[in-house]
């Protein structure tokens, strides 16, 4: 955007109708609050199957994606405003509908030759039944984010996640199952610049209890942040540029973060997944990440909406 922030009026979509919503109602207060606190007009918006209606109404001149995991973050909402011919934050219907697809992203980012999880695709109920990878092993649901849906099956488990096969799973029919990597959790924020994708830190993330779950994720001292992580110069160095390559890959614009495990045993450095809409909660990331950086957080918010486009 080429006007100033006090010019604009800014849709914060924020809610919506996918298992996050809570978490994305606490990125989008937050966003909100920052936008208005720089004198920008904002409405908020708890995005529904009605948003299209809400937008061609509201007519603002910038919509700032706050919305996480499905319909949100997928490229449907992208898909509603690139129609409306809306500039918006974060990244475009392509790059979010393949990030948001396990299996689809995994095998754009293995072309790229960035080292990803083993594993694969299987259904749900196959994998309720039996282990179809030896322990211990990850189950995700193929379409998620926040660690929505995700169990760890440990090494030595007499028998599978049956929870995976019951009615109530809303989460596909196909589960991804991955092998576990043992090791430090890491996350890279990327923000894509117009002189290219710049990695800000790597922050070494332990859950205070378990592995890092949603719960670990997102309730306030659910895990510890290390920053910057305390890891050997080249493989900081590398979680860096592979960030940097996975963003440009996947073809995403805006704000991302890239989740990575690393085995100091084995020397293994794996990208789990890229996030194409990271939280902007008390206990985000990449917030924390700006901030080491001396970005601090009216300014990534505000970095955001000058970066909001929309292909015409």
């Amino acid at each position: 955007m080429n006007r100033p922030i006090q010019e604009l009026h800014v849709a914060v979509l924020m809610g919506g109708i996918s298992p996050e919503r809570e978490v994305s109602l606490s990125s989008g207060r937050m966003c909100a609050d920052a936008l208005e606190g720089q004198a920008a007009r904002v409405t908020r918006v708890d995005a529904g199957r009605d948003l299209a209606q809400v937008l061609a109404e509201l007519k603002p001149d910038v919509a700032f994606n706050a919305l996480h995991g499905v319909w949100g973050e997928d490229g449907c909402v992208q898909g509603i405003l690139e129609t409306l011919q809306i500039p918006y934050t974060h990244s475009g219907v392509l790059a979010s509908a393949v990030a948001m697809d396990k299996d689809k992203s995994k095998a754009v980012l293995r072309a790229a030759g960035i080292v990803v999880p083993g594993g694969g695709l299987f259904d749900r109920h196959e994998v309720a039944a039996r282990h179809v990878i030896a322990p211990p092993y990850v189950i995700k649901p193929n379409a998620e984010g926040s660690s929505v849906g995700v169990y760890l099956v440990r090494e030595g488990a007499n028998r599978p996640v049956a929870e995976v096969g019951e009615p109530g799973w809303t989460y596909g029919e196909q589960v991804m199952v991955e092998p576990f990597i043992a090791g430090n959790e890491l996350a890279v924020t990327v923000l894509g610049e117009k002189s290219g994708p710049r990695a800000l830190t790597v922050t070494d993330i332990t859950p205070t209890k378990g592995f890092y779950d949603y719960e670990a994720k997102y309730t306030p001292g659910g895990s510890r942040h290390v920053l910057p992580a305390d890891l050997p110069a080249r493989v900081f160095e590398a979680a860096l540029r592979i960030s940097e390559r996975a963003h440009t890959a996947l073809g995403c614009r805006g704000v991302t973060r890239s989740d990575f495990r690393y085995d100091d045993l084995n020397d293994d450095l794996v990208l789990l997944e890229v996030n194409t809409q990271p939280g902007m909660t008390p206990t985000s990331l990449a917030p924390e990440q700006a901030a080491f950086t001396g970005m601090a957080y009216v300014d990534l918010v505000r970095w955001m909406v000058e970066d909001a486009s929309c292909p015409r």
